[in-house]
């Protein structure tokens, strides 16, 4: 059973001193999420985190029951960036639709394929375990489950596909499942689950198409197509950093979050229960002081 939205919740934040600052609060769902960060990966996935300060809003008491927030829209979470980029190609008449109907099918059938020919499909009664995580995540982040798919592979990485609607899937490769603990592991659904309600795989085409577009143009269309290029790069970031908040919301325990991007930065099973947040996240603040200089900033 599940506490509801208007339960209390505690405001956690990282300070650079390390510390937790805490307060006690309500919270409505259209006002869920913590502040913007930088990024370091530009791939649809659940990557490395450069972790500085940030805020997110959790539970009191985690875990049992978990917090849900009904009605919620992708745009209550959704970064600043990635939802002022989404709007513009909304904007553009027919192309959502457009693009769904000559992409979806083909690539979509494609995929399909592959996994049934080479993954196993969790369900009920196969990999309950895994199966009640992805179900228990949707929940709060008021998403129908997809499929979910389990990938022999040693590269740790989970990736998902939904661009017609109709088949969206989720990949977990075995290796990421040897690595995380099962609410790490539930916190890479929820962020996997985060690019589906978001629609990114739609978007992030488009915005693709649109750069390759302008590259046919001479000479001012390829000026263009680099700033286009400058902007999906940007966007792709904070479609990234709007998944971690999905996963924050579903995982409602900071450290979780990072103990996940820890381990995908430098983890491995056999050291796993070594490895300490707290130095991380001392370790994230000494980037930040290190890259503070001008030419810091540049290779940021």
């Amino acid at each position: 059973m599940a506490v509801s939205v208007s339960a209390p919740v505690l405001s956690l934040c990282y300070n650079q001193s390390g510390e937790l600052s805490r307060s006690l609060g309500y919270r409505l769902p259209k006002k869920v999420g913590f502040s913007s960060g930088r990024r370091s990966v530009s791939y649809i996935g659940f990557g490395a985190e450069k972790v500085g300060r940030f805020r997110v809003r959790v539970p009191i008491c985690r875990a049992v029951p978990p917090l849900l927030f009904k009605d919620l829209d992708a745009d209550d979470f959704r970064h600043p960036f990635d939802k002022q980029n989404t709007l513009l190609l909304r904007a553009i008449p027919g192309l959502n639709e457009f693009g769904k109907a000559l992409l979806g099918s083909m690539t979509e059938q494609i995929m399909l394929l592959e996994n049934i020919g080479t993954s196993v499909l969790v369900s009920k009664n196969q990999l309950s375990d895994l199966h009640g995580l992805l179900v228990e995540a949707a929940e709060i982040l008021n998403i129908e489950a997809p499929d979910l798919y389990v990938r022999q592979s040693p590269v740790p990485n989970a990736y998902t596909l939904a661009i017609s609607g109709k088949k969206p899937f989720i990949v977990v490769h075995t290796s990421l499942i040897e690595l995380l603990t099962s609410a790490e592991l539930q916190a890479v659904l929820a962020h996997e689950l985060g690019h589906l309600k978001c629609d990114h795989g739609v978007w992030l085409t488009f915005a693709n198409i649109l750069t390759l577009g302008a590259y046919t143009v001479p000479a001012f269309g390829q000026m263009i197509a680099r700033t286009l290029e400058e902007q999906l790069l940007r966007w792709l970031r904070s479609a990234e950093l709007t998944c971690d908040r999905a996963a924050l919301l579903v995982a409602q325990d900071p450290k979780v979050v990072v103990s996940v991007l820890m381990k995908l930065a430098g983890g491995c099973p056999s050291i796993a229960d070594q490895l300490n947040v707290d130095a991380f996240l001392e370790q994230a603040r000494s980037y930040d002081k290190a890259s503070s200089s001008p030419l810091g900033w540049y290779i940021r």
